[in-house]
């Protein structure tokens, strides 16, 4: 059996690497040993997520915690190596763009031990973005790139990258979504928060070029109180977010502390509107054929655009108050979009893509051995 070394390290890791795990767990030919790295340690953005996506616990944790990238990304290095160092495997499977991702994967090659990047080739061409520095390096040293559109494909491909060394499976954390999309309807969220489905608007908002701003998050709160005005805004705020708000929250404003992955995708699910600046959000949304805004100039998901319910709106305050308008003016949308595999399968397809990626190389270095 395989050795397979998964690493996670941040609330979106989690939910990505999933289906991935469970369904390597089933097949029974690769073995996903955890790796937590702790870069979120609270409990709402990491342990809960382990319980309720049926996670194995995690046989190596090394609690980073936060720090500066610098300070995040040294550490995990430095804890990766140790275990590699200590443990043979076959590979190391990481996930998305964080700090996490980053440093895991060139602990693994400067070690020569082959890297699997899950959502390969996203790609904003936002350099003052971290996150983008962490998927094009993670995806030049990664030895096998699973990707989730077409798009990102082709981004790898023009980047010089070999096109066999990708593969397109499709959004695993869309078959998180759906699979937990029962138990989260059933959890109260509403009730709880006192609202009716439809009739309110959900805020998300946590980029440092944001929240490090006071003038320019004064100015998105002046319009988040305008909507408030018209129906309830439900903020679960970051703590980074709320260590930067100075002043009330605004009437009509409900900020709550992060909340658990199942009570933030039943209020998305049944929000009027989605305002946001995360990766993960816009891809919930535009399968869940709810209305997004994205505050921010660029974005690594454009397919969200073309085949989902995103619009790019950019980062002044009066475009948003604009698109805000607009879209609760024009109401619901009467159908969810598809966009290809985004099914609920990309777990399945991303196991599959493993397991022949280390057949290869195992048979590779099979022909490679002198004969006797």
């Amino acid at each position: 059996m395989f050795e397979l070394l998964v690493v996670v390290g941040a609330r979106p890791n989690f939910v990505k690497v999933g289906p991935v795990v469970a369904s390597l767990s089933e097949r029974d030919v690769v073995r996903p040993r955890l790796l937590h790295t702790g870069q979120h340690y609270d409990r709402k953005m990491s342990a809960a997520f382990l319980e309720q996506l049926a996670f194995p616990e995690p046989e190596f944790q090394l609690g980073i915690g936060s720090g500066s990238h610098a300070e995040q990304t040294a550490a995990v290095l430095v804890g990766v190596e140790r275990v590699l160092l200590d443990e043979p495997f076959d590979a190391i499977l990481v996930a998305g763009d964080v700090n996490s991702t980053l440093a895991a994967a060139l602990s693994a090659t400067k070690l020569g031990v082959p890297v699997i990047h899950l959502e390969a080739g996203l790609r904003s061409g936002d350099w003052a973005m971290p996150e983008e520095i962490n998927r094009v390096v993670c995806d030049r040293v990664s030895d096998l790139l699973l990707c989730h559109s077409d798009e990102a494909i082709d981004n790898l491909v023009g980047e010089g990258i070999a096109r066999d060394r990708a593969v397109m499976v499709g959004n695993t954390m869309i078959d998180s979504l759906m699979r937990l999309l029962p138990a989260a309807r059933a959890g109260g969220a509403l009730s709880r928060l006192r609202i009716s489905p439809r009739d309110y608007v959900l805020v998300t908002l946590h980029r440092p070029s944001l929240v490090d701003d006071p003038p320019s998050l004064a100015a998105v709160f002046d319009v988040l109180a305008e909507v408030a005005r018209e129906l309830p805004v439900i903020f679960p705020m970051h703590p980074r977010t709320r260590a930067r708000l100075s002043g009330d929250v605004p009437s009509g404003m409900l900020v709550t502390e992060p909340l658990e992955y199942l009570d933030f995708i039943a209020l998305e699910e049944e929000a009027r509107l989605v305002i946001t600046d995360s990766g993960g959000v816009q891809e919930e949304t535009s399968v869940l054929g709810v209305p997004c805004l994205t505050y921010r100039t660029t974005t690594e998901r454009p397919v969200t655009i073309t085949h989902g319910t995103n619009v790019l709106v950019g980062t002044e305050p009066l475009a948003l108050r604009e698109a805000c308008a607009d879209s609760l003016r024009a109401g619901m949308l009467d159908h969810r979009p598809t966009i290809p595999l985004w099914d609920g399968a990309a777990g399945p397809r991303a196991a599959e893509a493993i397991e022949a990626f280390l057949d290869r190389r195992l048979s590779a270095s099979a022909l490679a051995q002198p004969s006797p």
